[in-house]
Parts: structure tokens; C-alpha cells; sequence
């Protein structure tokens, strides 16, 4: 196995061979920090014949680590060329032991969020648990962590995420980040502690900070369904008004606000989780 991440002049050194320029628009910052990686395994608890998803595993920094602590790996990459160079590696270095750990998905991590897993085992409807690690893109990390709660809950996920992303997913009623992501994360999945990351861990440097946000699955956790998620989604969209007013006119949010004894005149920020889930019991 490669002995470690990249420093940041092998990084820049080895994009220049492969004729790549890190993509903004991609959010490729390239993680180049030892100690980020050992804590984001750590944090996980990944160990041997653990099933681990990674999201854009850029130049496999991560996607090395888990495999040496014995994992499988479902990454997903969109990137064309980040894919060959990664696929090329798998295929000329390693025995396999490592290739059949290894499964990689060209494509985008939104229309793919758990790259190839589901499609893997047989038993669609009864699959594994499954953790996920991965360095998440700012522009994919909401509709992709959308998709994931709606497909299969992991028993364990740590994200790097700009600290942007992190609070809005686990922001509190009456505060300006909450909103319709904060109630899908929070009714499915309880916050853990997790580690501060400095710009210096990537390259090229972001200008934002990042987290390594560790969630968990809950004992009960509660998921929305696709028609609850997009009236949640909805409402949100126009936040600053009263309750009152967004709901009139549909039955079922009408109704929800009486069952729920929500006040007409509150926001949708002021409204907390556990009233959001009593939408689910209301016809």
C-alpha cells in the first residue's frame, strides 16, 4: 500500500503527470494531511470486512487507508481523468486481495450516492450495514446526503464538509442555517463529536474552513418519505413567511398544524424536528 497521503508538492507533482488541474467547480481540494486521515478512520471505527462508501476519492488518499484497515470500498468519482489514474492503480499494483475490496464507480455521486452498493449484493431490500467516509464536494453534499437517507441509513458516517454544510445539517430551531436538511439529518442520525480541519490539510488551500462531521445512526431513526421530504423542501423555500399562510390550501398541511398544535403565526424555522415528524402521521 502507498505509504501515507500525498504531501503537497507530490500532490501537485503527480496532477501535473496525469495533466490535471484541480477543478473548482468540483470542490477538489485534495486532502494531504496523515493525522486527518487516521482520525476520519478512527472516528468511523472502520475496521476489517467493514463495507465503507467514499465519495470523490480524488487521488485515494482515504480510499488507501480504508483499504489497508481491511475494508471494502464503494467509491464513486466523476472526475475522468481522477477515475482512469485510480482504476489504473487498482489494476496494475495490487493482488487480488485488494481488487476484489475495491469497487469503483464512474459517475456522479447524486445520481450514484452509494456508487455501486445496492447494486452488489442480491437481497436489495435487506442490505448490509455500511459506514460512509468520504471528502464531500459543497455543491453535491446536500442532494447527495438527501439520497442517501432515502435509500439506506449507514450506521455511521464522517463527512469532511465546509463548516457551512456541517452547521446548516445540524443547526437548531430559530437559528438562520436551519432548515429542511437540519430536520431529515437529525430525525435519522444523532451527532458525535468530531475534529476541527484546518485549510492547510488540503491542496490547493480552500479559502473555508472544514469539519469532519461524525454522525451516528439512531436506535429508532425516523425517515421521511419522498412526498414528505419535497412538501418539507417547499416550505422551506419560503421560510421568512408565517405558517399559517404556507399551508393554506393543502389538506394534509393544514391538518398537520392542528394535529401538531403548531401556532399559525410561527416560521418554519421556529418549528422543531419533532413536530416536522407528526407530518408523517397526518393524512
Amino acid at each position: 500500500m502507498r505509504n501515507g497521503p500525498l504531501t503537497p508538492s507530490s500532490t501537485r507533482t503527480l496532477l501535473e503527470s496525469l495533466g490535471h488541474h484541480p477543478r473548482k467547480r468540483l470542490g477538489q481540494n485534495f486532502l494531504i494531511d496523515g493525522n486527518i486521515v487516521r482520525k476520519s478512520l478512527n472516528l468511523a471505527e472502520v475496521c476489517t470486512e467493514d463495507i465503507v462508501v467514499e465519495v470523490g476519492p480524488g487521488l485515494g488518499t482515504l480510499t488507501f487507508a480504508l483499504l489497508e484497515s481491511g475494508a471494502e470500498v464503494f467509491a464513486v468519482e466523476l472526475d475522468n481523468c481522477l477515475h482512469k489514474y485510480l482504476d489504473g492503480i487498482f489494476q496494475d499494483t495490487f493482488d487480488d486481495s485488494v481488487k476484489n475490496r475495491f469497487h469503483l464507480l464512474h459517475g456522479n455521486a447524486v445520481g450514484y450516492p452509494l456508487g455501486l452498493f445496492p447494486e452488489t449484493f442480491k437481497e436489495k431490500d435487506n442490505l448490509p450495514d455500511y459506514k460512509i467516509v468520504a471528502n464531500l464536494p459543497y455543491a453535491v453534499s446536500t442532494p447527495w446526503l438527501e439520497s442517501v437517507i432515502q435509500i439506506a441509513l449507514p450506521k455511521k458516517m464522517v463527512l469532511m464538509l465546509q463548516k457551512e454544510a456541517a452547521d446548516r445539517y445540524t443547526a437548531t430551531p430559530e437559528s438562520k442555517s436551519y432548515g429542511a436538511i437540519s430536520i431529515f439529518v437529525q430525525s435519522a442520525f444523532e451527532r458525535l463529536p468530531g475534529h476541527s480541519v484546518s485549510r492547510q490539510s488540503f491542496y490547493p488551500v480552500p479559502g473555508v474552513d472544514s469539519v469532519l462531521l461524525h454522525l451516528q445512526r439512531k436506535k429508532n431513526p425516523f425517515v421521511f418519505s419522498k412526498e414528505e421530504t419535497e412538501l418539507i423542501r417547499g416550505v422551506f423555500q419560503q421560510r421568512r413567511k408565517q405558517i399559517g399562510r404556507l399551508c393554506k390550501g393543502n389538506p394534509r398541511l393544514e391538518n398537520w398544524l392542528k394535529k401538531a398544535q403548531i401556532p399559525t403565526n410561527l416560521r418554519p424555522e421556529d418549528i422543531p424536528v419533532e413536530s416536522w415528524q407528526i407530518l408523517a402521521q397526518t393524512a
